[in-house]
């Protein structure tokens, strides 16, 4: 590559090829954030007016911790590039709609100020900002994180009743108990998929975030890898480990449709500056997200693992990439 000056300006001269594209991440960061309506719609639907109060909060604080952390430090405002409103619709998805409003407000603070804009912004930042910000909140008011709003509530009464998630039925009190709480199995299943179940706000409803992936799939700004990869482990696992009458007695279906699963495999672990860029590294990466999740949500005390498993995960990637050669662009096998 060669710098060239010309008239007082400088002109850069790379080899070729040259690859040019219409996209930029602009386009993608509001295009991921439109693909999160349906998602938005369905806990607006079944949690009330409070999910749009609390999502705005987190999409309010994102953005003023970006302009603070730029205008303190003297660089140019990016808020026009849509990160930083993205971070803040993500981070409102994963709150339970009952917080009180100080919670979404310090967490866009933690997840913006210091896990994006400290390791110097957009595309330098190790961790994914949104599940950041979450397990901040969630480690600093883990009672106010774990009270969880019984749906329609919102629509019914001015206080929300609340209730346990699936995960933590099927964590203290077991499959039986979940089953009988939803009438039968079918039921049950169909409950997760619309999504009239407890949990944060953007999380419930499997179909709505599967249409807002269908719609990334379709704009080619996701890959099948990382979230097929982390689903499939969950599921395995699930089966092989969680049943109570020994192995491979469990239900997949449970786990993979309950909790943040789909929301965290779709839009988290693929966060294009936290996870592998390598097509087999993110394989392994979901792979990983998903052995970690099924680990937790069985072993462990907290009934969830997703989040957990993603921010472990965004640890390995460097590593992950380094450990897998890409294909030059243009080379060809010489033949021995």
């Amino acid at each position: 590559m060669e710098i060239a000056e010309k008239k007082g300006q400088k002109l850069v001269v790379s080899v070729s090829p040259h690859v040019k594209s219409e996209e930029s991440v602009d386009r993608i960061m509001w295009a991921v954030t439109i693909s999160l309506v349906p998602a938005f719609v369905m806990g607006v639907y079944f949690f009330g007016p409070k999910a749009v109060y609390v999502t705005a909060l987190c999409i309010i604080g994102s953005l003023l911790s970006e302009a603070f952390v730029e205008k303190l430090s003297g660089k140019e405002y990016t808020l026009k590039d849509g990160s930083a409103f993205l971070t803040g619709a993500l981070l409102g998805l994963n709150m339970p709609v009952t917080v009180p409003f100080y919670i979404p407000l310090i967490s866009s603070f933690v997840a913006v100020a210091i896990t994006k804009q400290l390791f110097g912004g957009l595309g330098y930042n190790i961790f994914n900002p949104a599940l950041m910000g979450r397990a901040f909140a969630l480690i600093t008011w883990p009672r106010a994180m774990t009270t969880w709003a019984l749906p329609t509530a919102g629509f019914i009464a001015i206080d929300a009743k609340t209730t346990a998630t699936p995960l933590g039925i099927l964590k203290e009190e077991g499959v039986s108990k979940l089953i009988e709480l939803f009438g039968d199995k079918g039921n049950l299943y169909t409950q997760l998929l619309v999504g009239h179940r407890a949990g944060s706000l953007g999380e419930t409803s499997v179909i709505a975030i599967l249409i807002g992936a269908a719609f990334l799939f379709y704009r080619r700004y996701l890959s099948w890898q990382i979230p097929l990869a982390f689903i499939a482990t969950v599921g395995v696992g699930a089966w092989i480990f969680g049943g109570k009458a020994g192995l491979f007695t469990g239900d997949p279906l449970i786990h993979m449709l309950s909790g943040g699963l789909m929301l965290g495999a779709f839009y988290m672990a693929t966060d294009y500056v936290t996870c592998p860029t390598v097509k087999r590294g993110q394989l392994v990466f979901g792979i990983g997200c998903g052995f970690i999740t099924i680990l937790i949500r069985l072993k462990a005390g907290y009934p969830e693992g997703v989040m957990f498993a993603i921010l472990i995960m965004n640890c390995f990637t460097p590593l992950i990439d380094r450990s897998f050669v890409t294909k030059i662009f243009g080379a060809k096998k010489v033949a021995p």
